[in-house]
């Protein structure tokens, strides 16, 4: 039986395994806001938001720069696809995630990151995931499915790979071995952590792609917590993209 539990921007999906007590995290997804740009010039004596530097730089050209009200403008720029004005403020956010995924978030150009290094730190866990059938129409699609019996196998293999590699991997540490060398034996569910920094227009493209259900599942959950820190950091921004 699977359940799913949410904590403040962290996921941990549960199992328990024909009807016994034996209850697993099989996957463990975190995401928390890191920062967001922090304007510092007041307008009427108060220190604008990061939508209200957005504006501000937008009236770079106006004798209306110091206007304090900026929904109708901001819907503008957005209807009419000025996205420049979307750069002039960034956000960053810590996602806790596996080297399955962290390479999809990663392709994304616009934006900076920083990830866990293997090279220097020791790797200390290894995600379980659900799995999904295969769709014989999209290669880029799963199908939730697939019978108990095979969940049960993919499950006891997961869970053998990850008993064998950190044990060899920590025996490779013990022997001396580089951590550079001894990361080549652990699998891709290794868990990791890595920092992405973006502009408000890097955000609104990528949440538009991620948060689709073309994305693969474990990366689109965590685009939706993202959705979730977005909107809550430029609501007017997300009220004029008809995000809810």
């Amino acid at each position: 039986m699977l359940s799913a539990k949410m904590e403040g921007g962290e996921k941990f999906i549960r199992f328990s395994i024909l009807g016994s007590d034996t209850t697993k995290t099989l996957w463990n997804m975190q995401v928390r806001l890191i920062s967001v740009t922090s304007p510092l010039i007041e307008v009427e004596n108060q220190l604008l938001s990061p939508e209200g530097l957005i504006a501000y730089c937008a009236r770079v050209s106006s004798p209306h720069q110091e206007s304090p009200d900026y929904k109708k403008l901001l819907a503008y720029c957005i209807r009419h696809k000025h996205w420049s004005v979307f750069e002039m403020v960034d956000m960053t956010v810590e996602i806790v995630t596996s080297r399955a995924i962290s390479p999809q978030i990663l392709r994304h150009k616009s934006f900076q990151f920083q990830e866990f290094s293997q090279r220097y730190a020791k790797a200390q866990e290894i995600e379980r995931y659900m799995p999904r059938r295969q769709d014989s129409k999209n290669r880029q699609n799963s199908l939730n499915d697939l019978d108990n019996e095979t969940k049960e196998w993919f499950d006891e293999a997961q869970e053998r790979i990850a008993r064998l590699t950190l044990e060899e991997y920590n025996k490779a540490l013990e022997r001396g071995i580089a951590k550079e060398c001894a990361r080549v034996l652990l699998p891709m569910g290794t868990q990791t952590k890595l920092y992405m920094k973006g502009s408000v227009r890097s955000w609104i493209h990528y949440l538009e792609v991620r948060t689709d259900k073309s994305t693969q599942q474990e990366h689109q959950e965590i685009a939706l917590e993202i959705k979730k820190i977005f909107m809550a950091q430029f609501p007017v921004t997300a009220s004029a993209l008809a995000w809810s």
